[in-house]
């Protein structure tokens, strides 16, 4: 099939979503399919894709949305639009991208159906903050925009859930989001993280001291500030740990939590180490005791089933829409998103190494078992030829 895929920015820095795309695409091409990926921005783009590679997504880098509110001139959209024409498909990614709105229309137009992947953005949570501004985007676009799609992608159960009342008239279906298991299937080992980050990956601590890791975009969803203070209750309580805090993000946000570490006297406790990437982060998560992502909202969480993938017992809340899938595997404890359920969590795991070793293996097992690329690109496969048959149907 040929599929076109559209991402504003192809930049690693912007989250999870970026991730998303490109392992997914990737995955897409590998299969034989011709994806085309349309952005703005490919930073992060591989180079073997920049570099027009056999059996790699080709990359069509088009000027930003020159109108107001993100959205295309006429000339550009007619830049796109022989693209967008040969599609068996159209997958859009994001909820709040303006454009989106205006490839959709196309995409309807010239007869070919599209997909919308909302990425978590229709959470509760999410239609917590700015409310009335997300309110009055669906309501003059984003609502006939979803239920006019072939299908709303979301990436569990829990998402479609709590998604679906804002475009009752659309399709939803759940596909987990592709995950690339290969730099995990033989993991490095903790010796790399030692030599990047000190001994023992942590500074200068005891050798046996346990880490807990805190791995993903620094911003303030992501609750880092619990974990900090769930560090000094630790200290308090005499439970000898370190917590690294591994990623980059809101500059404001990061320098608030160096004032609270600072401010709860936690500077041989806790330890920022900014962007942590490739072998070095997977030997990060191995050296790490204890996975903890006190987070409000995740549609997915990459780094969960990464952690788990290296045998690390990953503690989170149910702000994860995969909470439940999570809990099950054995491979994760979930806890209220507060300084003592997570200090209560963390000690229970660091003074059980039995039980640390039993969830890093059933958590490991579910991730190889579960998230199979291969399995998950067939779904995927699935979605787009039963969009395609059903826009012939209909055209007929």
């Amino acid at each position: 099939m040929r599929i076109v895929h559209y991402l504003q920015r192809i930049d690693l820095a912007e989250g999870g979503v970026v991730r998303a795309v490109l392992d997914m695409t990737a995955l897409l091409a590998r299969r034989g399919h011709d994806v085309v990926l349309i952005t703005h921005h490919d930073a992060d783009a591989p180079e073997a894709w920049k570099q027009g590679e056999a059996d790699c997504p080709a990359l069509k880098v088009v000027q930003a949305p020159t109108r107001p509110a993100g959205l295309f001139a006429a000339a550009q959209l007619k830049e796109l639009e022989e693209t967008i024409g040969a599609a068996d498909a159209v997958h859009l990614h994001a909820c709040w991208t303006s454009a989106n709105n205006q490839l959709a229309s196309m995409a309807r137009r010239l007869g070919v159906p599209y997909v919308l992947s909302i990425h978590g953005m229709l959470d509760d949570w999410c239609m917590a903050q700015k409310t009335a501004k997300k309110r009055l985007y669906l309501a003059v676009a984003g609502r006939k925009t979803l239920e006019r799609a072939a299908f709303v992608h979301s990436t569990a159960q829990a998402e479609l859930d709590q998604s679906k009342k804002w475009y009752p008239k659309g399709k939803g279906v759940v596909v987990p989001l592709v995950f690339d298991l290969d730099p995990f299937r033989t993991p490095p080992g903790p010796s790399l993280a030692y030599k990047t980050f000190g001994p023992q990956g942590t500074g200068d601590i005891h050798p046996d001291e346990p880490v807990v890791l805190f791995l993903s975009r620094v911003h303030p969803k992501k609750g880092v500030e619990h974990l900090i203070r769930a560090a000094a209750l630790l200290r308090d309580r005499d439970v000898a740990c370190r917590t690294l805090i591994a990623g980059t993000g809101d500059p404001h946000y990061a320098d608030s939590l160096r004032g609270l570490i600072e401010q709860l006297n936690l500077a041989d406790h806790v330890r920022m180490l900014g962007m942590v990437t490739g072998e070095t982060k997977v030997s990060l998560y191995e050296r790490a005791d204890v996975f903890a992502l006190p987070t409000s909202q995740e549609n997915f969480g990459f780094v969960l089933p990464e952690a788990m993938a290296c045998r690390t017992p990953a503690i989170t809340t149910k702000g994860v829409d995969i909470w439940p899938e999570l809990e099950e595997s054995g491979g994760a404890l979930i806890a209220d998103q507060s300084p003592e359920a997570f200090a209560d969590a963390i000690a229970l795991l660091l003074g059980d190494d039995a039980r640390r070793a039993t969830m890093g293996d059933a958590g490991r097992a579910w991730v190889f078992e579960s998230l199979e690329p291969d399995a998950i690109a067939a779904r995927f496969e699935r979605m787009y030829a039963k969009a395609a048959s059903d826009s012939k149907g209909a055209a007929a």
